[in-house]
């Protein structure tokens, strides 16, 4: 018998390639999509698996960019649409953001419905920015949950680079419920949304000097020095190997069906971040600042709080811990810089 074939929009991407990774362990067999030759023969390197394979798109927000990946491929079945515009490295939220990533998720959802009438299952990356209004994010007695949405107008979202991510992110996934709704498909959606994705790169050859957005998080931390200032951002995290993991349960699970899996496993900060090193890592002690130690209590009280009991009991499984996260972090980036 066949191994299902998965479709994966924007396989080079942090989560995407830990997905992807997870998916072939787990016998199925993966269609991604690169924008290039060069980056798409990369990724097929490190998989080195005979169970993944490439197709080029080289813009997801030009109509019909997936139609013929759907017309080619009739044996796809389940699509998972990671792809969307994530570096910050913008001038023009609308242009940048909003538009590309609307734009993008349309694409991918009419082509399945037009070209892929055997897809059962379709899952979408959204985000936590999704279900947060970005002014109450740093508010300790603001809650949110699966059934919370941003409240941002698109022209509050194309005010300025912050809020025009958070907006792209909540227009998008409108996007696709309004298309399932509309439409009526043969599939059904499942969107997963998580708060700052931290952990480790799914290959040892993706650490460079500047990671993915969220992951610089944590490399930030390791480049600073004794007698630098800490930087002040507290909020929640997931694993990227737990995010990755959420997506094949997405479609893996009925219970999942039509539902928002919201992804925090907790809360965190800069600080926590930096004690966690000065325990964890002696042979470097002395040259990360010690900053001011922080208490859970002092983390708890600085940021909103996310509420997914709903998402923990379809997962099922068990969150990595920050201690874990953040650790097998830092290993990686200073095995691959051989301060190791």
């Amino acid at each position: 018998m066949a191994a299902t074939t998965v479709f994966v929009s924007g396989a080079t991407g942090f989560i995407a390639q830990h997905l992807i990774k997870q998916l072939i362990a787990k016998g199925y067999s993966v269609i991604g999509t690169v924008r290039s030759t060069e980056k798409g023969d990369a990724l097929k390197k490190n998989l080195n698996s005979d169970k993944f394979q490439y197709v080029i798109v080289r813009d997801i927000q030009v109509e019909g960019a997936f139609n013929e990946v759907f017309k080619n491929h009739p044996e796809i079945t389940i699509v998972l649409h990671t792809a969307s515009p994530v570096s910050f490295n913008v001038t023009d939220p609308e242009k940048d953001f909003l538009i590309p990533a609307v734009e993008g998720t349309k694409n991918a959802l009419n082509a399945v419905i037009e070209y892929a009438p055997q897809v059962t299952n379709v899952v979408v990356t959204s985000s936590c920015a999704a279900i947060f209004t970005m002014s109450k994010l740093n508010d300790s007695s603001a809650t949110f949950d699966e059934s919370s949405w941003n409240e941002t107008t698109w022209e509050q979202a194309k005010e300025n680079i912050l809020t025009g991510y958070a907006g792209s992110k909540a227009f998008a996934e409108k996007a696709a419920w309004e298309i399932v709704e509309t439409k009526k498909p043969n599939f059904t959606l499942t969107t997963v949304n998580p708060i700052y994705v931290f952990g480790p790169q799914a290959f040892n050859s993706e650490v460079k000097d500047t990671l993915n957005t969220s992951a610089e998080v944590i490399n930030n931390i390791i480049k600073l020095r004794e007698g630098d200032e800490v930087p002040q951002l507290a909020s929640s995290y997931i694993d990227v190997r737990d995010v990755a993991a959420a997506h094949i349960v997405a479609f893996e699970n009925k219970e999942a069906a039509s539902k928002r899996l919201l992804l925090s496993s907790g809360k965190f900060s800069s600080q926590g971040i930096l004690d966690i090193l000065n325990e964890n890592f002696p042979t470097l002690k002395g040259k990360f600042p010690v900053g001011t130690p922080t208490t859970k209590e002092e983390v708890n009280d600085s940021s909103c709080t996310f509420d997914n009991e709903v998402t923990r009991k379809i997962l099922n499984f068990e969150f990595i811990d920050f201690k874990k996260c953040v650790v097998d972090s830092v290993e990686q980036v200073l095995t691959v810089n051989g301060s190791i």
